[in-house]
């Protein structure tokens, strides 16, 4: 048997139910890893928004990016700020939850209630650090595949998610085809380039030269490798955004009259990016940020096909897809899209792309860009009509 513990399903302001909570599988449910190592007991933290409808035909699955959780459209525990796509999912929005039972799931390997290397080791009583095992996109979806089996849900109407969540939706449409009837990749790509490697090996080292990070021991030792953890924040930001948005929100404005002639923050774009470092820290874990980017790290969707691309969509043909990307991410730059989607055409599969104009850079698919509510919005309508939803 499998065991949920939630809260009772609640109406926000704007008369959304929402639920979820931590569904516990036992130890005679080991999530089994492609490394060969198992997880058990296995726990998924996870929040919905809307309700199942009778035929189960409306639930559509969220993931989310790198330094996401679960709580894509509802205020954050932590942090007290709106979810991460509070702008995407809400009534009237792209995805209303008066239409579609949304499930949004913090991975494995997070820091929100799945399992990760802060939770506790049954075997030794101490959080895994890293003992925990090295993860993978692959077991990531095939957690939530679980979890959505556990909720009494046969077939996703859909699922969405831009950069990590991007590429967790291609490994769905390879690995789950017949459980989905669209999926929508947003800012995403079939593999992770040299460069996005080397950038996380900057971060990793970051974290890993703080003297507080104490061989990834650090919270048994009762201290946290902040500085670290924040200039990895700080230097990964600057992919997630473009030159041009930089120089126009920040240009070389000081923060104040004249320079300092030392190493304060002289420039507005420093200061930013140490804001940027200092927040994360309040709501992230250190050893989360080595174990995620290290599966992003490992991502190749191709790897498990012979190294061609094209055989890991052969048995996605049914499922309706939907693929953007913006002008101006460098960090998934639109080449990469449209890999995708000539890797979905030369399969057979129904696919529709699209390039949305922003500056904006990669972070766009958070930010107002009214492009892609409309590319979405138009999408998700369409299929809805053709899977009959009201």
């Amino acid at each position: 048997m499998t065991q949920t513990l939630a809260g009772a399903a609640i109406t926000d302001g704007d008369g959304v139910q929402t639920g979820g909570g931590v569904h516990r599988f036992p130890s005679d449910r080991p999530l089994r890893l492609e490394s060969g190592a198992s997880l058990a007991p296995l726990e998924v933290a996870y929040k919905t928004y809307g309700v199942l409808n009778a035929d189960k035909s409306n639930a559509v699955l969220v993931c989310h990016a790198l330094t996401g959780d679960q709580h894509a459209a509802s205020i954050h525990p932590v942090t007290g700020k709106p979810g991460w796509w509070s702008r995407v999912i809400g009534p009237g929005l792209p995805l209303d939850p008066g239409r579609y039972f949304i499930i949004c799931v913090n991975v494995i390997g997070g820091c929100m209630g799945s399992l990760g290397p802060s939770s506790t080791n049954p075997e030794t009583g101490k959080p895994y650090g890293l003992s925990f095992p090295v993860i993978t996109i692959a077991d990531m979806v095939r957690a939530q595949a679980m979890l959505i089996e556990a909720l009494g849900v046969d077939t996703l109407f859909a699922v969405v998610g831009g950069s990590m969540g991007g590429m967790q939706v291609l490994q769905w449409a390879a690995d789950y085809p017949e459980k989905l009837f669209s999926a929508v990749c947003i800012a995403a790509a079939p593999r992770h380039s040299a460069q996005n490697i080397a950038f996380h090996e900057v971060g990793r080292q970051a974290i890993m030269a703080d003297p507080d990070w104490r061989g990834g021991a650090y919270e048994e030792q009762g201290v946290r490798p902040e500085k670290g953890l924040a200039v990895a924040r700080m230097a990964a930001h600057i992919t997630y955004l473009s030159e041009p948005a930089l120089q126009r929100r920040f240009g070389r404005e000081l923060q104040r009259d004249g320079l300092s002639w030392g190493f304060d923050a002289d420039f507005q774009v420093e200061s930013y990016l140490r804001h940027q470092g200092a927040s994360f820290v309040d709501r992230f874990d250190a050893n989360s940020y080595l174990y995620i980017t290290r599966a992003l790290d490992y991502f190749d969707l191709a790897g498990a096909h012979g190294g061609v691309l094209v055989e890991a969509f052969r048995r996605a043909r049914n499922v309706r897809f939907c693929v953007l990307s913006f002008s101006s991410d460098w960090l998934y730059p639109t080449i990469e899209s449209r890999d995708i989607v000539r890797a979905l055409n030369a399969a057979g599969c129904r696919a529709s792309f699209a390039e949305i104009e922003t500056d904006k850079g990669h972070d766009a698919f958070f930010l107002d860009e009214p492009q892609l509510d409309l590319s979405l919005r138009g999408f998700f309508a369409s299929a809805a009509q053709v899977r009959g939803l009201k």
